[in-house]
């Protein structure tokens, strides 16, 4: 029994545990559920007994698969393909579909004993189908595209709409229906006006689900509708039958047909071909000759084919037969009296008729009817609007209108403007009018005829806001207005577009969050918005809008609201705020919920190693505090230029890292880029690199740049220079050359320890034209340790201690060869400390005169001084050091 206890504890002691994980598929794919576990060959001397093994995987409380006492029992549609006695016990799962969905558990054990117990989720993932099924639209008519979104799983998808690849409706998210078989389908629409540009755009239609995008891109079948002209053949005889026909113009495609209707009747088709009593056939076949064959003239043949017959049966007839040409007649004597006296006659009936008309002007003027201006009861912006005037009268078919937009004449442009709504906008400044003049109607008075004048139009802020029509009612040929009439001033609506609710911190207390949604492109200005909160102790908010609202270029106003709510409230998961919109152009209000909470992302600068010729270029920035973990990072390169103000091209390389859970609701991530550089690569003189940083709590992405620069390492010197004045004041300096970008320099001083000491640099450029910076370091030696402030200097002893920079020959001051000191460059090993004692209560530097030279004072014990200066650049991998150490009393005595 004690041997029985031992084999289990030791194999507890060596099982390796499997985390709980999460599995997706695609539907009717195989998926693997990991269950691992790691067992020794041997215990004690003796090979474990595989027979002892047990294993049971469950799903919803039953019973999948198992594994005890050498026997398998596996249910359909499941397998163990794993290598049991190498631990390795993963179920597989076949086909998997939804409602193989859910957590399957797995236990491992050895005599009766658990050894090991872990679960994994199962997931399904499936992608959607893509489709634009109807693409046929109509010219200049408001018109509608759906996209199909079949067979994904889970909801929700959002669809979006672009043209050329220009985005014209944002993303929106669809939930869509269930199907039958489990799965989801939603339908996305764009709603707009096409013109005769669309003919050769490219739209598109994305579908993003789960962070993935599927791009259709389609071209448009677009209609014109063609002008329509009824006609009839002129006949000699009321009992000729009447033929009509029908011309199309300016239409497309080619295909089209034709039917006749007769008091909204369809007409039945005529036969081609009748019958006669005797059996036999008859039918009459027409063909239109054009003007130019018309004027050639000659002789024409109707020749028919008939089945057998090698000869066709045919008439032919010359034009000038069938259709004569008029011939001047020749007028005698009395005939042209009886025109002579004709003419004298119709001239007396039309001056008689002209005094006549002439003494009844003003009654007929009196005898006009004319109505109001007769205005829609809603005008919205994008949408066509009717104005009409009604005109009662005999003569009304003498009688012409005028329209006057304010003072303005307005001409017909329904054949040159464009009916677009605010999706698509027009570009022309004149505006949609399209002029209908429909009579005369017979009226029920008795010899009272009605004559309707309207005006289309389609309303634009710009153009009509506070404005009012005119007409003038005339005869025609006169000059005179009859009537005029005036509309009154009317109103121009257009709904808002209302964004979702933005859920942001505040930056002042970070227990509150703010929330936002915004209304644009609405008209008139007033607008209200009211915020509901469900789910908590919280009484609804109600508020007006956060920002009064202003009109943009084209008249319309934007405004947004703002609503705080503790952070407390919405982690607890069933609080629900939403926000309903009042517009008067809304029909009912427009209501957005919140989608759940967002963090802002921070994004570091970008750091970079790495440049030269032949070695790999690394680029990375940090991206901290976002939350939801969704992000997408672009790496572009700019435009060779002066000004990086154009985007060349997307870099490949790039990677993300991450998101990594740092705390609740917040993560990181670390975005590089990694290119190999080529000799035939030039750097672009003031050009760069990008890192764009998308995220949904983002209303524009985050952009950080990187400029292309040559890192060379500078020319070090061997050693420190030294010089002492005779007042004990020690100047320290070290020359670098060249390199690219600037070295950074530390000075420090001390015993065992080093502290740090302030410094002087200054840069220029010397005799071979390279760049040099001179790092001046000045300190003063001190046995006691007092906290006299250091001292700035400007005149005595100080000028002396600048001088030794500059001019050797100076006067008091002590010179250490500059090679002794390479011996004890790297010895840390004295046994006193010192300590620097540097201005920390007044700032010298900005204060003292440009040539005056900091001095630190540095407090030493019995050890000797050490001073050492630490180089950093980007093009060395190790910071470099210089140190000075203070020669030993045994050295100086012998010199």
């Amino acid at each position: 029994m004690r041997c029985k206890v031992l084999v289990v504890f030791v194999l507890l002691t060596l099982v390796k545990r499997v985390s709980p994980s999460e599995i997706q598929a695609g539907p009717n794919a195989n998926a693997t559920l990991p269950c691992n576990v790691t067992l020794p060959l041997f215990l004690g001397g003796h090979k474990v007994d595989p027979s002892l093994l047990s294993v049971l995987w469950t799903s919803n409380g039953s019973d999948v698969a198992s594994f005890g006492e050498a026997v398998w029992q596996i249910k359909d549609g499941f397998s163990l393909d794993g290598d049991l006695f190498n631990g390795d016990f993963s179920l597989t799962v076949l086909g998997v579909g939804l409602g193989l969905q859910g957590v399957y558990e797995c236990t491992v054990g050895y005599n009766s004993t658990t050894l090991h117990s872990g679960n994994a989720t199962l997931s399904v993932l499936a992608s959607p189908t893509v489709s634009v099924p109807q693409r046929w639209v109509v010219l200049e008519t408001e018109s509608q595209l759906e996209c199909h979104a079949d067979g994904f799983y889970p909801p929700p998808v959002s669809f979006s709409w672009t043209r050329d690849g220009r985005v014209i409706q944002r993303a929106s998210f669809v939930e869509g229906k269930q199907t039958p078989d489990g799965y989801n389908a939603a339908v996305g629409n764009l709603t707009f006006y096409p013109s005769r540009g669309d003919q050769n755009s490219t739209f598109g239609c994305r579908v993003s689900h789960k962070g993935a995008d599927q791009d259709l891109e389609f071209r448009l079948n677009i209609t014109y509708t063609p002008s329509v002209t009824l006609s009839a053949l002129p006949r000699l005889s009321e009992s000729i039958p009447l033929t009509l026909y029908c011309d199309l113009e300016s239409f497309y495609p080619k295909e089209v047909s034709v039917s006749w209707l007769q008091n909204r009747t369809v007409l039945p088709e005529p036969p081609v071909t009748e019958k006669n009593p005797d059996g036999t056939y008859r039918t009459r076949r027409y063909f239109t000759l054009s003007p130019e064959q018309t004027e050639q003239g000659g002789k024409v043949e109707c020749a028919v084919n008939q089945p057998g017959v090698v000869q066709p049966a045919g008439r032919s007839a010359y034009l000038e037969e069938l259709a004569p040409r008029d011939v001047t007649p020749v007028l005698t004597k009395s005939a042209k009296a009886s025109v002579a006296m004709m003419s004298i006659s119709i001239v007396l009936v039309f001056l008689l008729c002209f005094g006549f008309s002439w003494r009844r002007r003003d009654e007929k003027l009196k005898s006009l009817n004319v109505s109001g201006i007769i205005l829609p009861p809603r005008m919205i912006v994008g949408q066509k609007g009717r104005v009409t005037v009604s005109i009662e009268g005999r003569m009304v078919d003498r009688v012409q209108t005028a329209w006057f937009l304010n003072d303005s004449p307005i001409a017909d442009t329904s054949l040159t403007a464009t009916e677009r709504g605010h999706l698509l906008p027009s570009t022309d400044q004149a505006g949609y009018y399209r002029l209908r003049t429909q009579g005369p109607l017979h009226s029920s008075g008795s010899g009272t005829q009605q004559l309707i004048s309207s005006l289309t139009f389609i309303p634009r802020i710009s153009i009509h806001k506070a404005a009012v029509f005119k007409c003038e009612v005339s005869y025609m040929g006169k000059d005179k207005i009859v009537v005029r009439r005036v509309s009154e001033k009317f109103a121009i609506l257009s709904a808002p577009e209302v964004s979702e609710i933005q859920l942001l911190e505040t930056p002042a207390n970070p227990d509150v969050i703010s929330m936002t949604v915004k209304a644009s492109h609405f008209h008139p200005d007033v607008i209200t918005f009211r915020w509901f909160c469900q789910g908590s102790d919280l009484s609804p908010v109600v508020s007006q809008a956060s920002s009064s609202p202003r009109p943009d270029s084209e008249g319309f106003f934007s405004a947004f609201s703002q609503c705080k709510l503790p952070i407390g409230e919405l982690e607890k998961g069933g609080t629900k705020v939403w926000v309903s919109v009042h517009h008067v152009a809304l029909k009912q209000p427009a209501t957005r919920e919140t989608r759940g909470f967002i963090k802002r992302p921070r994004v570091s600068e970008i750091v970079g190693s790495g440049s030269s010729t032949g070695q790999a270029l690394t680029l990375g920035c940090e991206i901290t505090d976002f939350y939801p973990p969704n992000l997408t990072v672009t790496w572009l390169r700019l435009r060779q230029g002066e000004q990086d103000d154009g985007e060349e091209e997307v870099l490949d390389g790039g990677e993300v890292w991450g998101p990594v859970q740092t705390h609740p609701r917040v993560y990181r991530a670390t975005a590089t880029l990694r290119r190999h550089a080529t000799k035939r690569e030039k750097k672009p003189r003031g050009g760069g690199i990008v890192c764009r940083v998308e995220h949904c709590s983002l209303l524009e992405p985050l952009e950080k740049h990187w400029r292309y620069v040559d890192i060379v390492a500078p020319f070090l010197p061997p050693s420190i220079s030294v010089c002492w004045s005779s007042d004990g004041v020690g100047v320290f300096s070290l020359l670098l050359k060249g390199g690219q970008p600037k070295a950074k320099l530390l000075w420090a001083a001390g015993g065992s320890t080093l502290s740090p000491l302030v410094s002087i640099e200054t840069e220029e450029i010397g005799d071979d034209g390279r760049r040099e910076l001179k790092s001046v370091c000045a300190l003063e030696r001190s046995t006691s340790q007092t906290n006299k402030p250091p001292e700035t200097r400007e005149n005595g002893h100080a000028t002396k201690t600048k001088a030794a920079v500059t001019d050797p020959d100076a006067e008091g001051i002590e010179y250490i060869d500059e090679h002794e000191d390479g011996e004890n460059n790297n010895n840390y090993g004295a046994d006193e400390e010192t300590q620097s004692v540097a201005d920390e209560e007044s700032e010298v530097d900005g204060e003292g005169a440009p040539g005056a030279l900091h001095i630190n004072r540095v407090v030493a014990g019995k050890g000797r001084l050490r001073v050492c200066v630490e180089v950093t650049h980007a093009a060395l991998q190790l910071p470099v050091h210089r140190t000075w150490t203070e020669p030993s009393e045994e050295m100086s005595s012998s010199e």
